[in-house]
């Protein structure tokens, strides 16, 4: 999206029926700053001037991140009116074993499969 002269890009946008808005995920693979907050405020003002149709709610945003200090959240959001949510995410592997046991399961329904062909 295209701000006064420069280009900003929104990790990921979708439109969220049931609350009739757009809703405009940063992601982020550290902890939260608050300097992100900032940052999709300004990505939620233009989707709500230049995007968003006159029958739609005002655009949310989410700020998705590894990891966050509760505390520097709060501070961070407690005067910004903009409907914004900070939340972070765990990356967590299939264990191995399991993994392995399923592709074995596979491979094995695959030939039973083909020889039956």
């Amino acid at each position: 999206m295209q701000v006064g002269k420069h280009d900003y890009y929104i990790d990921l946008l979708f439109y969220h029926r049931s609350l009739s808005c757009l809703v405009a995920f940063e992601l982020k693979i550290g902890e939260f700053k608050p300097e992100y907050v900032g940052k999709i405020n300004l990505y939620l003002e233009a989707l709500d001037r230049d995007v968003k149709k006159v029958n739609e709610n005002p655009s949310v945003g989410v700020v998705l991140c590894a990891s966050k200090d509760d505390e520097v959240v709060e501070f961070t959001l407690s005067r910004s009116l903009s409907p914004t949510m900070v939340s972070e995410y765990n990356l967590k592997l299939i264990d191995k074993k399991l993994l392995q046991k399923k592709l074995k399961e596979y491979i094995e329904l695959a030939e039973t499969n083909s020889e039956d062909s």
